[in-house]
Parts: C-alpha cells; structure tokens; sequence
C-alpha cells in the first residue's frame, strides 16, 4: 500500500469516527434525557411503593407483557425490520419501504392482538409459573395476576412505537426515537404526582401506578408520528402475507426470536429464583434500572446508530466500511463502557443511597441494591457490546450467529443459578446474567473475526488496554473520595447524600478523562475537540 493511500485510509477512518461520535452524541443526548427522567421515575416509584411486597408484585405484573414485547416485537422485530426497510428502501424507494411497514404494523396488530387476550385471560397461570415464591405471601399473586391483567395491552402500544423507532433510525432521524422513551417516563412521573395528590392507599398506588403504564406506552408512538408523517408515511391497513418484503422480515424474526427467548429464559429463570426471597425482585430490578443508564446511553446509542450504517454497508457490498463501522463503534463503546464498569462497582453504594434511600426504601433495601449493582456491573461491557456485534450479523444475513451466542449465555447462567444459588441468593442471579452476557459477547466478537475478520488488532487491542488502566485509577481514587467523605459528613440527610455521591463520580469522570489524553486514546481526542467546538460555537 502507497504511502498516499495509507494517508485516505486513515483520513477516512478518522471521517468515520467522527461520524459515529457526531451522530453517537445526538442519540446520548436525546438518550440522557430519557434515561435521567428514567432515574426520576424509579427514585419516585421507590419512595411511593418501595423495595416490598407491592414493589414485587408489580415489577412481576410488568415483566410478562415486557417478555413479550422483547420476544415477539421490540427486540426480534427490530433487528430483522431495520434491514429490510432499508433494502426496501434502496432497491425499490420510499414509498415502498413505507407499503413494507404498514404490512407489519398489519399483521402485528392482529397477531400481538391475540397474544394480549391470551396474557388477559390466563394471567394466573403465567404468574404461577413465573413467580411461585409468590404463593406463600398471602395475596401477593393475587395482586400481580390483576396488575399483569391490566398491563398486557402495554404489548401492543410498545410494538407500534417500535415499528415507528426502526422506520425512523432506518432513514437516519435518530433524533425523535431517542427521545420517545422519554415521554413514557415524564407520563409516569407526572401520574405519579397525581396519585401522591389523591392519597390513594399503598395498594391502590400499584394499580393506578399500572394504568399509568399503559398512558406512557401510548404517548411513546404517538410521538414519532408527526415525524413520520412529514416523511410522507400515512397508516393503512394492508393484509398481505406473501410481500417478498414481510417474508424476509419473518425470516430474519425467526431466528432471532429464536435468540432472544434464550434471553427471555434467562429472565424467566431468574424470576422464579428471585420470587423465593422476599424483596429480591425488587432489589435486582432496582440495580439492573441504574445499570441499564449507561446500557442506554452508550450500548443503545451506539448500537442504534451502528444498526444503520452497517444495514447500509451491507447492502452496498462495502465490506471494509461495514468492519471499520464495528471496529470504531467498539472502541467507542469501550471507551465509554469500562469506566462505567468499574464506577459502579466503586461507588455503588453511594449512588444507591443518593438516588433511593427515602419514603418507603429502607437502608436496607440500599445494601441489598448495592449488592446486585456490584455483581450486575460485571457484565455491562457485555450487555452494551451485544448491541453493536449482534446486529452486525443481522446485517450480514447470518441470524444464526447472535442465536447460538444467545443460548450459549443461557447456558452460562442456569449452570451459575444451579451451582450457587442456595449459597448466593439473588447475588448468584446477578453473577449468571452477568456472566452470560460475556460468554454472548465474547462469542460473538470471535465468529466476527473467524468468518469475517480485520475486527481485532492493534487498532483496537492497544487502546482498551489503555482505557482499562486509566479506569483502574479512576476507581480507585473515587472510592478513597468516597470513603474519606463519608468520614467527615455521613451518610444520613440529602446534604451528606449528595456529597458523598456526586462528588466522588465527577471527579471520577475528569480523572478518567484526563488520564486516557494523557495516554493517547483517540476516543478521548475526539471527544475533546466536540466539547471544544461547541464551547466556540457557545461564543
């Protein structure tokens, strides 16, 4: 290779990251926003209701509806659709890669319809089997059968949205779906205003907190509409099972929701283990939701964005643009992910104290939260990476590669449920998920780069390297700030919360940042030269 072509190679590359970060950093502001009303959500839904008896039966209540949604819609739906819109839309246009979605939204309508009067009808059996510890709490399963009864229609509204989500990432308008989400949180914080105000009893709090769900689910698609309308989309029925177009979706689906119903047995696994210690539902929910703020901001960020380009490369045929996509969207994700990590892990008990500790969540329900939040952050490079390396095979026609990943991490996790469950208790929970998810990622990662290749090397080794020991440091500094201002101001009263929660994590944050300059990682230049120029574009 010339020199002047090694020259456009590295100029190209550095276009392509500064792509993914511009585009990476729309989505994590729209996404932050989301994820930060997410927080104010639980912190209220904590204090409301709690760790306890209620707090399990409604995360149960929810789950069901949610297992299906990830199973039959969202999850599979979304990485067999994407693609195909996006083929659609290349070989054939617009108008009809928007007939090929009104097919979908057709035929989910009518097939999620029945599953919904399905869940309605036998929702004390499901409850039973996913939850039998809740038979030995005198009306415990009681409550969760009524609360799932009312959630099951949450199925239908969140599909739609979804559909309404993967048309427009597929057109490259990241902006509106990244925010949706937020709008089902707002609904949910602002109901909840309305049921404090009421005065309802704690019981009737969890079912208005319910129909509150169903309220966010549909304000989460009607937000997307207005834009999809200006694209020039409009809703009609059309039944047409044979549409080359829904039978390659229906293809891709399959093997995917074969995939994800391994996850969806992970979770299903861990309910029944969680429901036979009291609160541990609630506890390991808790945990996962403030785990799952730097999955959305970085893993689902990334992987949305990612999800597009490597669609569109693909289909192209460009090879070399589709491995370069993947390998900086890694590198990026790694960046962000691995201080994240190794945060968490340092400071969880602190943030747990800082975001929950009041009303109805005990310091108690902190310790356990903490415990799952330690044990759970093991796996967030895991979680986060999935959502780049799977849609990657999605793009390639290769469904059957995240599906043996995806078995593979349930494996992992009921041989960890198995073996040390009696002596863990919910932390064995959160060792087997988090556990699985590197074993799916880490597999993954290798097939990439047995069968495709030009993933793995110095372009990508060395600089992970340097970020896990910049992390390392950060870590350990932060956990010394945290310790030492505990000594001086507490732990009790929001004052000696904030202090001893907030401090410690930004500083963190700007060690870690200066550290990894220091070092020479790319990911940090070019995070430095956005904040630089938006500080000018400020002046």
């Amino acid at each position: 290779m010339s020199a002047a072509t090694e020259v456009k190679a590295e100029a190209k590359a550095g276009s392509e990251k500064a792509r993914i970060a511009r585009a990476a950093g729309l989505v994590s502001a729209m996404t932050l926003v989301s994820r930060v009303l997410g927080l104010v959500r639980e912190v209220v839904f904590a204090a409301l209701i709690g760790a306890g008896y209620h707090s399990d039966a409604f995360r149960i209540g929810f789950r069901i509806p949610n297992l299906l949604r990830d199973l039959f819609a969202e999850g599979a739906l979304s990485a067999a659709f994407v693609p195909t819109y996006a083929r659609v839309q290349k070989d054939a246009g617009r108008e009809s890669a928007f007939a090929l979605a009104n097919r979908v939204l057709t035929v989910l309508a009518a097939l999620l319809g029945v599953l919904v009067v399905v869940g309605v009808v036998f929702a004390w059996p499901i409850v039973s089997t996913l939850a039998p510890g809740f038979d030995d709490e005198s009306g415990k399963a009681a409550l969760t059968v009524l609360l799932t009864r009312i959630m099951m229609p949450f199925l239908l509204l969140v599909s739609f949205a979804a559909v309404a989500m993967g048309m427009l990432n597929a057109e490259e308008r990241f902006g509106i779906p990244a925010l949706s989400p937020a709008l089902f949180n707002l609904v949910a914080i602002v109901w909840a205003g309305v049921l404090w105000a009421w005065g309802l009893r704690l019981e009737q709090v969890v079912i208005g907190w319910a129909v509150g769900t169903l309220l966010g689910g549909l304000a989460q698609f009607l937000i997307q509409v207005p834009s999809l309308r200006r694209l020039g989309w409009r809703f009609r029925l059309d039944w047409a099972p044979r549409d080359p177009g829904l039978l390659q979706v229906a293809r891709l689906m399959a093997p995917a929701t074969v995939g994800l119903a391994a996850v969806q047995v992970n979770i299903f696994i861990s309910s029944r283990y969680a429901s036979e210690q009291s609160s541990a539902v609630s506890w390991l929910d808790y945990a996962f939701r403030l785990l799952y703020l730097p999955i959305g901001l970085f893993g689902v960020a990334l992987g949305t964005i990612a999800t597009a380009g490597l669609a569109r490369r693909a289909a192209e045929g460009d090879m070399d643009g589709l491995r370069n996509t993947l390998r900086q969207s890694l590198s990026m994700l790694a960046f962000l992910t691995v201080p994240a990590t190794i945060g968490l892990m340092a400071l969880g008990v602190p943030v747990v104290r800082l975001l929950y500790e009041r009303g109805r969540f005990t310091p108690a329900d902190t310790q356990g939260t903490a415990a799952a939040l330690l044990v759970y952050s093991f796996g967030l490079v895991g979680y986060t990476g999935v959502k780049i390396l799977a849609p990657a095979f999605y793009a390639l026609g290769r469904p059957r590669v995240p599906l043996l990943a995806s078995v593979s991490a349930v494996a992992t996790n009921i041989v960890i449920l198995s073996l040390f469950h009696s002596r863990m208790g919910f932390r064995a929970i959160a060792a087997g998920t988090a556990l699985g998810s590197l074993v799916n990622s880490g597999l993954l990662l290798a097939l990439f780069q047995a069968r495709v290749g030009g993933l793995l090397g110095h372009g990508l080794v060395r600089p992970v390297a340097r970020m896990v020991a910049a992390a390392a440091v950060m870590g350990g500094s932060a956990w010394l700030a945290a310790s030492g201002l505990e000594h001086l101001v507490g732990t009790h009263g929001l004052r000696a919360q904030v202090v001893t929660g907030l401090v410690p994590v930004s500083a963190g944050v700007l060690l870690y940042l200066l550290l990894t300059r220091a070092l020479g990682v790319a990911e940090a230049d070019v995070l430095w030269r956005m904040v630089r120029q938006r500080i000018r574009r400020g002046r």
